[in-house]
């Protein structure tokens, strides 16, 4: 068993105390329990717990959201050594073997490069050879589909912008989104399923996002924000008539809180 009153405590003692969690009989039921399938959900959302400590700028918050991933990784390796799929060990070095084979300007013959973005084209192409993508399709096969659905779509009109499959312009990419709208604008008419139609549209505006160098997840997320700024300050105005209130009355107050946002 792992010594409880240290002071300080390395990545074995971790590995220790999860395999201890696991034991039966010995350690917690709830964590013996758990499946990779089980945990599989934890692991995203202590992923974006990360992202929002660094959009927080908070290092004593980051510090304690990286220690929930690396429980992350401890949790799913132990699963594994437990059904003999694989280790520790062979985690970290499948994950050095790849940053060898990706780093061919540093660790191989390839020669210096200079700029971050010749190095990505490097990785780039190291990575499809490693894939074995013979095409573009299999390269868009390749983004994860459990993505966020905004990066997912991304991601994939990157992979399609490398054939020259992309809008010269931006303007081409807006007057896709104009008619995606109007499309839309027809089944909401005529009473159809939007389904399709809206997901067209939220493919088309992705694509303007992209060609302006927007990230669609961080821009809807803004506006959600902005939306709950807007909001707090029209239940602030209200006050207890807000339940009562017309749609009107409380268009007329998110009005004024916009203007209150803009100048703030």
């Amino acid at each position: 068993m792992v010594d409880l009153y240290k002071k300080t405590y390395g990545f074995e003692d971790l590995r220790e105390i999860m395999a201890y969690l696991r034991r039966p009989g010995e350690g917690c039921p709830w964590d013996a329990a758990q499946t990779h399938a089980s945990i599989r959900k934890n692991f995203i959302e202590e992923a974006y717990e990360v992202c929002e400590a660094i959009d927080q700028h908070d290092n004593s918050h980051l510090c304690e959201e990286l220690g929930d991933v690396l429980l992350q990784v401890a949790f799913h390796t132990c699963i594994a050594e437990e059904e003999g799929a694989f280790t520790m060990e062979d985690v970290c070095t499948g994950i050095c073997k790849k940053l060898i084979q990706r780093h061919p300007h540093v660790f191989g013959a390839h020669g210096k490069l200079d700029t971050p973005e010749e190095t990505y084209a490097v990785w780039d192409a190291v990575k499809a050879q490693e894939k074995q993508q013979k095409s573009y399709t299999d390269a868009m096969n390749d983004v994860a589909r459990s993505l966020p659905a905004l990066m997912y779509a991304e991601k994939v009109q990157g992979r399609a912008k490398k054939s020259g499959f992309d809008w010269p312009a931006v303007s081409g990419a807006m007057d896709k989104v104009r008619e995606e709208a109007a499309e839309l604008q027809e089944c909401l008419d005529r009473g159809t399923d939007i389904s399709e139609e809206l997901g067209d549209l939220l493919f088309a505006a992705v694509n303007v996002a992209r060609m302006q160098s927007v990230d669609p997840e961080e821009a809807l997320v803004r506006a959600t924000r902005k939306f709950m700024d807007r909001f707090a300050l029209v239940e602030q105005m209200a006050g207890e008539q807000l339940r009562t209130m017309s749609v009107e009355d409380m268009t007329a107050l998110w009005e004024k809180a916009k203007e209150q946002t803009k100048r703030s």
